[in-house]
């Protein structure tokens, strides 16, 4: 009795916190309260060189922190309930329901492009179909509850949404095309073979009976927000470093420098080329193209800068370890592709090229 007393009281403290949070987002938005930075670059011209980082941060900390921190909770909940086993069960090549699920779903269980490599490979291993898993692949980093959060809250919806919808259509083109490949037919079977080796290693446990006990409510909301803080102890720091980093780009770095090469067609081919291969640690990319806009950047190039995540090189490098080489650089000029043609259409629609 005592031991329910006491689950019942720690699952009403975590169910209160998790209301608080989400309540501060909710009161922000009824009192119209920014939580994006307020600064503006010709603001900083007043302080010294080692003052800027100083403001630049107070100002971007004051204002989000309330996004922030939903962002992480909200991530930790969506990361602990939402059922994985889904991912693996339904992800076949020859059903249009693998993409669907690969697409939908991987935003809700990553926020970073090298958190999802092993995600990523351990769907290869179960089976499932080349083209969903690149999907998933593309999908995760690209579109992320995290990122689109702070991008939408940072720059703009609208913003938010376009990446959204350019996304997936990268992501679900992408993966139809390297399934249909002979590269890409070649890691599936080799991958397949592996999963069937697998299955038949465990025949041999079939007769046992396993017991699989649900955790209580309590241990599952203290696991989601113990992953959110896992996720903040992982990105904050590099995210503090990048915002440095930022500060004087967006304090030294003459407006007219951006509005001459970051504008018009060749703004875009030029911040799809460096949005892709210039890593940035996860949510430094949505400060950065921040900052950039603020001083000239066409909207346009800022949505083909934001698609470049999925094709850093770094990454690329990593997933090499999982599939061949070809199958990794067909789907980096894919999605760079892709960057350059939404960028334009989106400029063209918007008249912001």
């Amino acid at each position: 009795m005592e031991q329910k007393t006491i689950r019942r009281a720690k699952t009403s403290l975590l169910l209160l916190f998790i209301s608080v949070v989400f309540g501060l987002l909710i009161y922000s938005r009824i009192k119209a309260y920014s939580l994006a930075p307020t600064m503006k670059p010709e603001d900083f011209s007043k302080y010294s060189w080692y003052e800027v980082p100083v403001y630049f941060l107070w100002d971007y900390i004051s204002h989000g922190w309330i996004c922030l921190l939903f962002a992480f909770v909200t991530a930790g909940l969506v990361y602990e309930f939402v059922p994985k086993e889904i991912v693996t069960k339904y992800m076949s090549s020859s059903k249009s329901v693998g993409y669907a699920i690969g697409a939908g779903l991987a935003p809700f269980f990553t926020v970073c492009s090298c958190t999802m490599i092993p995600i990523f490979a351990g769907i290869l291993y179960t089976g499932a179909g080349i083209g969903p898993a690149i999907t998933f692949l593309l999908m995760a980093p690209a579109a992320n509850i995290l990122t689109i959060m702070i991008t939408g809250e940072f720059i703009s919806w609208e913003i938010a949404g376009v990446r959204i919808i350019a996304s997936l259509i990268t992501a679900v083109l992408t993966g139809l095309i390297i399934s249909r490949t002979t590269w890409g037919k070649e890691v599936e079977r080799k991958h397949q073979v592996t999963s069937q080796t697998l299955g038949i290693a465990q025949q041999a446990t079939e007769g046992t009976t396993v017991a699989v006990v649900k955790p209580p409510l309590d241990d599952r909301l203290l696991s989601a927000l113990k992953f959110g803080v896992y996720l903040a102890r992982q990105i904050l720091p590099y995210f503090f470093l990048g915002l440095i980093m930022v500060s004087y780009v967006e304090a030294y770095v003459p407006q007219e420098l951006v509005e001459g090469y970051l504008t018009g067609l060749t703004g875009i081919l030029l911040a799809s080329v460096i949005g892709g291969p210039l890593y940035t640690p996860t949510l430094v990319e949505i400060v950065l193209g921040r900052s950039l806009l603020e001083l000239g950047m066409s909207k346009a190039a800022l949505l083909s800068w934001l698609m470049g995540q999925p094709y850093d090189i770094p990454n690329m490098v990593a997933v090499s370890r999982v599939v061949e080489w070809r199958v990794v650089l067909l789907y980096a000029l894919i999605a760079w592709a892709c960057s350059v043609t939404f960028g334009v259409l989106y400029g063209i629609i918007t008249g912001s090229i």
